[in-house]
């Protein structure tokens, strides 16, 4: 399965290896194959950039799940910080239930998205309702990223898992953790979006 807002992506290339191809056909112009090769291999890239593979929570509803694909790279009080490189799936999903109640995008710069000073960059805070609090889920955008793409609208009632957007190539994506939960991952810990747990809730005592 493609991420939504990939599809113009794919076919932009496809016309581009098609005009190679005839080129390549009909005439033997000396750097028709190549262009044809290297279309092909932007087309194998972005099909395996993109794709969106359907994910189920293997934990229950006391796990906060992650948002995002990739590597925590930093724990700053009750906030985590996942860095997403190349080879990871770069759809984002919500990490509690809840209803979207605000969407603030912010324009910045593009330093690299694993730097602390990456705050500048642009980026969206995605703000969640759930029934242990206010969650913040922050995406944030890369050295080459030039597009956040939402999939939600204020109103929206998410469930856990569920889509909420893609940033193109190479980003990082912050969320902040419930009072309620206890964080159970450590940085450098490897996550998958939808399925990780980042926190599970406190046991009552």
């Amino acid at each position: 399965m493609l991420a939504k807002g990939s599809l113009s992506w794919i076919l932009i290339t496809l016309w581009i290896i098609f005009c190679f191809a005839l080129v390549t056909y009909f005439t033997a112009h000396p750097y028709a194959k190549t262009g044809l090769l290297i279309g092909i291999l932007v087309l194998v890239f972005l099909l395996i950039f993109f794709r969106d593979p359907e994910r189920y929570p293997v934990e229950g509803n006391e796990c906060m799940l992650s948002p995002a694909d990739g590597r925590i790279v930093d724990i700053r009080g009750r906030k985590l910080c996942i860095f997403m490189n190349f080879q990871n799936v770069h759809v984002n999903r919500a990490p509690l239930k809840g209803k979207v109640t605000s969407l603030e995008y912010k324009k910045g710069g593009y330093i690299p998205a694993f730097c602390k000073d990456s705050h500048r960059n642009e980026r969206q805070h995605i703000y969640m309702d759930t029934e242990y609090g206010e969650v913040e889920v922050v995406q944030i955008a890369g050295v080459i990223t030039r597009r956040i793409v939402p999939y939600i609208k204020e109103g929206d009632f998410m469930e856990r898992g569920q889509r909420i957007g893609m940033i193109r190539f190479g980003s990082r994506v912050d969320v902040t953790v419930p009072e309620s939960f206890v964080i159970e991952c450590n940085k450098g810990d490897k996550v998958y979006a939808g399925r990780t747990s980042i926190a599970r809730l406190k046991q009552k005592e």
